[in-house]
């Protein structure tokens, strides 16, 4: 039996009765990813999209993929109709498949736009409404959200910030907090099935950190190496 067989059995059991949140944070893995068995990861672009947000990620996991022989994959998706996007300095990006969180263990959402609150980005998704009821709708067993930057204003658009331990960028630290995020001062923040991460950059280290948690650090070392990069920042986890 497969970790996502175990995980909808164990969906018949409410979380919070089968174990605190904290305890459910700490558990161990019910089974190993595999070639059989991938971490399947989507990558949420948009239009005005920051590209660095989104190419990190997606590189670290798209490394991380080809270094397990498959115990990884990852997809660039989209809340709307499979198509162009443009990101926030114009790259224009073909993306081939929808958001489907059912069919994903490792959601990313990443920021954008924050300063142009009439044009493309994370103000235009909220006012569309299709990203923050996608988020609303995803939560369940065995599926981890995680943001970076200001794609936190995203997830707590859609009330999933609320009481959480959570970070974000410097400049929107406020915005998060009246809308009830729990700050912590730390690169990344690990609240078990969400985690946040700072500014631009940051979501490199955000994926490099969920190597390690999920597949070793013998991956997420050779990971680094291949990439030139040493995580950087604390890393707050339960």
């Amino acid at each position: 039996m497969n970790r996502r067989t175990l995980l909808s059995a164990a969906a018949a059991v409410p979380l919070a009765a089968a174990v605190p949140a904290a305890a459910a944070a700490a558990a161990p893995k019910v089974a190993s990813w595999s070639t059989e068995n991938p971490l399947r990861v989507q990558v949420l672009v948009f239009d005005g999209a920051e590209e660095l947000d989104y190419t990190g990620p997606y590189e670290i996991f798209a490394v991380a993929g080809r270094m397990s022989s498959g115990a990884v994959t990852v997809s660039l998706v989209t809340a709307e109709q499979p198509g162009e996007i443009t990101a926030i300095h114009g790259t224009k990006l073909v993306v081939a498949k929808g958001l489907s969180t059912a069919d994903a263990d490792l959601l990313v959402v990443p920021g954008g736009g924050y300063g142009n609150r009439t044009g493309p980005g994370i103000w235009g998704e909220i006012a569309k409404g299709t990203i923050p009821a996608a988020l609303r709708a995803a939560p369940r067993p065995g599926l981890i959200i995680s943001s970076l930057c200001t794609g936190s204003i995203l997830l707590a658009e859609a009330g999933l910030l609320a009481g959480r331990p959570c970070t974000t960028h410097h400049l929107t630290k406020a915005e998060i907090t009246e809308r009830g995020g729990v700050l912590k001062d730390a690169r990344v923040v690990d609240d078990g099935d969400l985690v946040t991460a700072s500014a631009v950059t940051s979501g490199i280290d955000l994926a490099l950190h969920l190597v390690r948690r999920e597949l070793g650090a013998d991956l997420a070392v050779r990971v680094e190496n291949l990439i030139d990069y040493e995580r950087r920042g604390t890393v707050w986890q339960r």
